[in-house]
């Protein structure tokens, strides 16, 4: 598997409130294979895209759950270097 999504989760808070944004949400992408991000404004496809390659780190409150793993490797893991992350898979 190219990029493995497995039951995140990614909500964020505001004003001591807590939004979730994407619930549970699992996809999985072989190399080479093109997918499609639909759906209304506001939605999440942007906040999804961003968690593929760590960009959601930089924002302030955001709490992720689930797995992301990137040919095999968990891209969340302390060693991952972001700077890498961000070549391989960009937006």
């Amino acid at each position: 598997m190219y990029i493995d999504v497995s039951n995140v989760s990614i909500s964020f808070e505001e004003n001591k409130e807590q939004h979730t944004i994407l619930n549970d949400v699992s996809l999985q992408v072989e190399k080479g294979e093109f997918i499609c991000l639909l759906g209304p404004s506001g939605c999440g496809k942007s906040t999804f895209l961003k968690t593929l390659n760590r960009m959601n780190d930089l924002v302030d409150g955001v709490k992720i759950s689930g797995k992301v793993l990137y040919e095999g490797q968990d891209i969340y893991a302390p060693q991952v270097d972001t700077t890498w992350l961000r070549k391989e898979i960009g937006m």
